[in-house]
């Protein structure tokens, strides 16, 4: 490393550029980060460059300078403005552009933000950010003179969403809710030119955040949309992130369906016209999900955890779907591929709209299983690997057990999961079983085999 290069390496992480504005993201340190992804861009060959930007206070500034540096690594910059994430994504996808970044904190504090990398339509990911810290580092950047335009994208999303939803005749009532920030842009004037009658909550952007953090994989940021849900008789509430790639839904008596749930009303929805097509799910979702592809005649695939490992996947495998629990959901059927949850709410209200039949009874003939949250122990960074490595060693001779994404043990009752964190220092577990007794036996089992281990 070169004198005067101060940056926190940790902010490069296995999906993006991610850290705290003021310490780990200052004018110096975002300076010298968009010299690196200009070079990066220039180094394979990419010159037209997209950038767009979320709301939170610090990213018109990071725009700026981002838009200054590519254009002195002699990338043509085309600006967006300040737009949804899945906007740029389907900018990247429908003109002809070589890459695209988007600036964004993503479902994280008003404190942090990032950048999001788009290389061609591939997001990247691991050796690929690795690339850009290293360019960073060496200080060694490529000079040129590029070009910025300017470029309206909002009504032509709008204008392409709409035309690939086709609705029936039912009358819907939807609560939405964006927790302030980018997912109203899109949700609220799409799902209304639907002809649905709309709630909104926190659908204005507003970098602070003041009614709850934009992340709904947490169940304490979904309790005022729930509410909502059940006073106002709606059929159902959809919550976004900040940056509006992500998705959680609530159903008409007020109970969470979380993505792995939602993937499998979509599942059954596509693959009928689909068979024999893959289904991408990772590690984490429930083994019902992977059950309900195969029983449909699909051919599911378990995938390493991570938005942008599993677009790379879906396009290898030409999978028809893709999701995650945390809510990422990918369409490859009357879509272009990437992750945009105001484009999965509107393909579930499409649902809706066909039947007479409302969600909760639409997922009632799932088999009951008892599940965990995430549960998240600390580890030393250095220990991760290696006890992810011994877990899967003590039980492959007796069960079932696949290591693409940690170690996830398939026995007779349920399923455990442990796996290394891509951006702590903790392992994370999850359990799925078939009774409440099982669960807490499975639970009892790897845990106390993980912190043996520890």
């Amino acid at each position: 490393m070169k004198r005067g290069i101060n940056i926190n390496p940790h902010i490069f992480r296995e999906y993006d550029i991610r850290g705290i504005v003021g310490k780990d993201l200052t004018t110096t340190t975002v300076t010298t980060i968009a010299k690196a992804i200009g070079t990066y861009f220039r180094n394979n060959e990419a010159k037209k460059i997209i950038i767009g930007f979320d709301a939170r206070e610090s990213s018109p500034k990071f725009c700026e300078i981002l838009t200054n540096e590519l254009n002195k690594t002699g990338c043509d910059v085309m600006l967006i403005g300040k737009v949804p994430t899945p906007i740029l994504y389907h900018t990247v996808y429908t003109q002809d552009i070589d890459g695209g970044v988007m600036i964004t904190g993503s479902h994280n504090p008003s404190n942090h933000n990032g950048f999001k990398i788009c290389l061609g339509k591939q997001t990247l990911f691991g050796s690929q950010i690795q690339e850009i810290k290293q360019i960073a580092f060496s200080n060694d950047f490529v000079n040129g003179n590029g070009k910025l335009e300017k470029f309206e994208v909002l009504e032509n999303y709008k204008k392409d969403l709409i035309s690939k939803i086709n609705f029936g005749n039912r009358k819907l009532k939807v609560a939405i809710d964006a927790g302030n920030g980018m997912g109203g842009i899109t949700s609220v004037p799409v799902y209304k030119k639907l002809e649905c009658e709309v709630i909104e909550l926190f659908t204005d952007p507003d970098s602070n955040f003041p009614n709850h953090e934009p992340d709904p994989s947490q169940e304490k940021n979904l309790q005022q949309l729930i509410s909502t849900v059940v006073e106002k008789k709606a059929d159902l509430g959809i919550a976004f992130d900040g940056d509006a790639d992500r998705i959680t839904v609530i159903d008409e008596t007020g109970r969470i369906i979380w993505g792995d749930e939602l993937m499998m009303l979509f599942v059954r929805d596509v693959l009928p016209t689909f068979p024999n097509r893959a289904v991408i799910a990772e590690v984490k979702c429930t083994q019902t999900l992977f059950d309900e592809i195969e029983n449909l005649g699909g051919k599911p695939i378990m995938c390493k955890a991570g938005h942008s490992i599993i677009k790379s996947k879906l396009q290898e495998k030409n999978a028809i779907l893709a999701g995650e629990m945390s809510g990422h959901i990918f369409f490859n059927d009357r879509f272009y591929g990437f992750d945009d949850a105001c484009y999965a709410g509107a393909r579930l209200l499409e649902l809706l709209s066909k039947t007479d039949k409302s969600l909760s009874q639409l997922l009632s003939d799932l088999p009951k299983t008892f599940s965990t949250p995430e549960i998240r122990i600390p580890c030393p960074e250095e220990k991760k690997q290696e006890i992810v490595k011994k877990v899967a060693e003590e039980y492959q001779d007796k069960y079932e057990v696949n290591t693409i994404d940690g170690a996830r043990i398939k026995f007779e009752s349920g399923w455990g999961l442990v796996r290394p964190s891509n951006t702590q220092a903790i392992l994370v577990l999850r359990f799925e079983a078939k009774s409440a007794e099982e669960l807490a036996i499975i639970q009892a089992n790897l845990t106390k085999k993980v912190e043996e281990l520890i």
